[in-house]
């Protein structure tokens, strides 16, 4: 098995470094590849990207900013592993879940695996981020009669080849609610594990706002309405 670990980047030259370091030192049971999209950064990224020695990471470059979703997208594309996960640069997540993550695929049990954040005083910065995070969970838990934890978590686990097929069209954060509308919309349960979170604040990059929760929950009424099981194959 191979695992394709797909890295949006916006901004991120104080963290960069570090995040790249962070993802590679992770012992992981299966071969990986880090593509790493610079979508239309304007400060160091780029430098920093073309002097980071490590044939592991493949840095790719959108001209200018097309959303996190498009960055995903792109490095979807170029990917050759199995199954990909995807990993902000933003230091929030711990990559060393990541193996935690392959754990339930590895010995059969899951397909889709979901890391599931716990919030706390020293894991997020705002009380409306949590509930607005909530509301939303809450939302598609109704609309798709589940009971996801954590819909908006960055740690979505999964088979290429499924991502590549849900042809997921957001161009932003709403990606997130995107991936799994569709999901849920095939009747594809994640299994959802436990893992480390730190939220940053404003002041830090954080780049979510209300907007792009507004943006999560009429996406998910949409593909209720709109989606259709893929018929099966006579």
């Amino acid at each position: 098995m191979k695992l394709s670990i797909l890295m949006p980047v916006f901004n991120e030259e104080e963290r960069l470094e570090r995040a790249l370091d962070a993802a590679l030192k992770v012992e992981y049971p299966c071969e990986i590849e880090l593509i790493v999209v610079d979508d239309g950064s304007r400060d160091r990224t780029a430098e920093i990207l073309a002097n980071y020695a490590d044939d592991r990471v493949n840095p790719l470059r959108h001209p200018r900013n097309r959303g996190k979703g498009a960055a995903i997208r792109t490095a979807a594309n170029k990917a050759t592993g199995d199954y990909l996960i995807i990993l902000d640069a933003d230091l929030e997540y711990d990559p060393a879940d990541i193996p935690t993550l392959l754990t339930p695929v590895l010995d059969g049990r899951a397909e889709v695996v979901f890391g599931n954040r716990t919030f706390g005083s020293h894991s997020s910065y705002s009380f409306w981020y949590v509930m607005g995070n909530k509301a939303i969970t809450t939302a598609a838990n109704v609309l798709y009669n589940c009971y996801l934890s954590d819909l908006e978590t960055c740690f979505k686990l999964m088979p290429l080849p499924l991502y590549r097929s849900l042809r997921i069209a957001s161009h932003g954060f709403g990606m997130e609610a995107e991936v799994t509308a569709k999901l849920l919309q095939r009747g594809i349960r994640p299994y959802e594990v436990p893992v480390s979170y730190r939220a940053r604040t404003r002041e830090e990059g954080k780049k979510i706002t209300w907007k792009d929760g507004v943006e999560a929950l009429w996406i998910l009424g949409r593909e209720r309405v709109t989606a259709r099981r893929p018929r099966s194959a006579r």
